[in-house]
């Protein structure tokens, strides 16, 4: 994880997405229907997006895959690639085993999709982090094409930027604009140690109506 996201380390996405709520950021949080392959993974990095649109044929000649490719060869260490499928979809399946081993090989955080995602087993066994909008066997040649990359999309909900901060966990994604990124951080990380002393004092038995009152979370 590059140093600047390390702050995230002991975050979750419930206290990333209360935060952002916080400060008037009230649309950061994916839709319910992206969920991670594993319920283990958690996804920390900058966004990197690409916007699908559904085709219907294949012109002779052409390489269907050429934007996505120029997106996973630019990939940085800690950088994610996030694309937009338009989903909940039947039919756009963006991601798979390979996209992901190259992917892994640039030393990319994960992957986050609206759209499907195939070679679960596989992409499991890699330990790389996908957060998808479901899982099918189709290719998307002849079905759908990364028309743009690195541009402003609109993904299960959330607008997301290049560069933009994405964290996943069982819980879902958050989104934290990169020019908010500082004070997001900041106040979660203060959240989080409110978290932990109300948990411990409810431990204790406390009546949850006192420790609200004196610390206001919950």
């Amino acid at each position: 994880m590059p140093a600047g996201l390390n702050a995230l380390q002991p975050l979750n996405a419930a206290v990333l997405s209360d935060t952002l709520d916080s400060l008037g950021l009230m649309q950061q949080a994916m839709k319910p229907f992206v969920r991670p392959l594993d319920d283990a993974d958690v996804l920390v990095g900058r966004a990197r997006t690409g916007l699908y649109m559904p085709k219907y044929t294949v012109t002779p000649g052409e390489n269907p895959y050429e934007v996505e490719i120029a997106l996973v060869d630019d990939l940085k260490p800690g950088e994610v690639p996030v694309l937009a499928c338009g989903g909940p979809t039947e039919r756009i399946a963006p991601w798979g085993e390979l996209l992901a081993t190259a992917s892994q090989a640039r030393g990319a955080a994960g992957c986050i999709t609206d759209g499907l995602v195939r070679d679960i087993k596989q992409i499991r066994a890699m330990h790389f982090p996908v957060f998808h909008g479901g899982i099918g066997p189709l290719d998307t040649k002849g079905r759908a094409r990364m028309m743009e990359r690195d541009i402003p999309i609109e993904c299960a909900g959330v607008r997301v930027m290049s560069g933009d901060i994405v964290f996943g966990d069982a819980d879902g994604v958050v989104v934290i604009p990169s020019d908010r990124a500082e004070v997001v951080i900041a106040k979660a990380l203060e959240k989080a140690q409110g978290e932990n002393i109300t948990r411990d004092e409810l431990r204790q038995g406390q009546l949850l109506a006192d420790v609200f009152a004196r610390h206001g979370i919950l």
